[in-house]
């Protein structure tokens, strides 16, 4: 791991170049709270570079062969495997997360993206119909071009890849854009993809904030989709800012999401699985399950098991094998989390653990810690629990019966995920098939399949990535028709 301050560059046309304002802003390690690195301020200037290098590759990419680019994916994958450590130990750096979560999850996920996708590009498959007699029709689906991916701060190689490499896959030529919070492992990918053999120009990385490069990104007239993930306040400025364009948008948004647990759960399993839904990545998934309804008659029994799961978690230096959860993002996210803890103590919840920020001894004193929160008798309509949190906040919300249940976990603006714990199959059927949300899980949670659609609704999002969705994302269908 790098300890001397870094000054990160852009990636434009295959290789590394400083913005062209010459201007940088500050990273800092959460742990920490201290700055390690300088990330680009880039702007418009900077996205015209990337988007002609792109349009350039752009031809000869999309002519080239699947299996090619297949291949190509695959010695991605392969290089992200065998610097998995480094990369690791510079995602925990950079975002908080142990470093033992992100050499477990983060980075096998990324080697997993590019491998799915690589077989997604050889195996992808169009439509043909036969028509009125003597006519087919058959549908092409063509590389839109250039486009643009833009990643969060929480999972910065996962869910960048998770862009990239479908665009990759389809033909794409592609301006990425990570969090500015959150860049370096972005940064280290310019290597990998210049290690793996990418043509120039096929894969550009631009560093900076939202208001200069994302603006500029997203409006720029040469970049055909917008794929994003982040807050729902920053998707609806993306919609709008572009709808005059009519651009194509993916966009996976926020969550405030539902852990249902009826009474003839699994109890063992449904505590444990609870827990880790509620407080994994420091709570800072959108997947999380924050808002945890727990029927009447086992709410005295589940609450005890909860908390006493919750005691055992090990919050400290991210560097630490032993730490289950590391620091939050930042200061200002720090900030708000804190936020809606006094919020719930005004809406009159009762704190049953944590709250309080923490101090780690040795070199996180300064770090952005945060003890894992749980509050109960919090109304299910108030703010804390309708608005996303984004931190380790959970709150227990007690139901008298299947209709209740429902009723709250589809009361808030957002859709995106809910996960639901009984024996009863039929009732989760019911629940699953009623529940206001893009994926639902019946006794797990996190259980992903990447060939499944992933994605949200109402304020949750707009569209579908993973599987054959991400591939037609990243395609414009040409229906033809023959006569014979």
């Amino acid at each position: 791991m790098r300890d001397s301050l870094l000054r990160l560059t852009n990636f434009i046309d295959g290789d590394y170049c400083a913005p062209l304002s010459n201007a940088y802003l500050p990273v800092v390690e959460p742990a920490t709270g201290k700055s390690f690195a300088e990330v680009p301020d880039s702007g418009a200037a900077d996205i015209d570079a990337a988007v002609a290098a792109a349009t350039r590759a752009q031809r000869a990419w999309a002519q080239t062969a699947p299996s090619q680019r297949a291949a190509l994916l695959r010695r991605i994958a392969d290089v992200i495997e065998t610097r998995l450590d480094a990369l690791a130990e510079e995602e925990s750096r950079d975002s908080g997360k142990p470093v033992k979560v992100a050499r477990s999850v983060d980075i096998p996920r990324a080697v997993s993206n590019f491998r799915f996708f690589a077989a997604m590009a050889e195996s992808f498959v169009s439509e043909s119909h036969q028509g009125e007699v003597g006519t087919l029709n058959y549908t092409l689906r063509q590389p839109l071009g250039v486009v643009g991916c833009i990643s969060p701060w929480n999972l910065p190689l996962y869910l960048l890849t998770w862009k990239i490499a479908p665009a990759l896959a389809a033909g794409n030529c592609v301006i990425a854009k990570p969090s500015e919070v959150t860049p370096v492992s972005a940064w280290l990918l310019g290597e990998i993809v210049q290690a793996a053999g990418l043509p120039p120009g096929v894969l550009n990385i631009v560093q900076g904030g939202g208001p200069r490069c994302g603006q500029a990104l997203v409006t720029h007239p040469r970049i055909k989709a917008v794929s994003f993930t982040g807050s729902t306040a920053t998707g609806g400025a993306i919609a709008a800012a572009t709808a005059t364009q009519f651009k194509k948008l993916s966009l996976e948004m926020g969550g405030k999401n539902a852990t249902v647990v009826f009474a003839d759960c699994d109890f063992e399993r449904t505590v444990t699985e609870s827990v880790r839904a509620a407080f994994s990545n420091q709570g800072q998934i959108c997947l999380c399950g924050s808002r945890i309804l727990v029927e009447r008659s086992l709410l005295p029994r589940f609450r005890e098991a909860f908390l006493a799961k919750v005691a055992e978690l090990k919050v400290g230096d991210p560097r630490d094998p032993a730490s289950d959860i590391g620091a939050v993002v930042s200061a200002a996210h720090l900030a708000k989390v804190q936020s809606y803890i006094a919020l719930a103590h005004e809406e009159g919840g009762r704190l049953l653990t944590g709250g309080e920020r923490l101090k780690i001894d040795g070199r996180c004193g300064e770090g952005y810690f945060l003890a894992p929160t749980v509050f109960d008798q919090l109304d299910a309509h108030c703010r804390v629990n309708q608005e996303e949190v984004f931190g380790p906040l959970a709150t227990l919300i007690p139901f008298d019966d299947e209709a209740q249940a429902l009723a709250f976990a589809n009361s808030t603006q957002y859709g995106l995920a809910c996960s639901v714990w009984t024996r009863d199959l039929a009732r989760a059927h019911r629940f699953a098939a009623a529940v206001e949300a893009g994926v639902v899980w019946i006794n797990c949670w996190m259980a992903r399949d990447l060939r499944t659609p992933f994605g949200g609704v109402k304020h949750s999002g707009l569209g579908r990535e993973g599987g054959l969705d991400g591939m037609r994302f990243f395609t414009e269908p040409k229906n033809v028709a023959i006569h014979c």
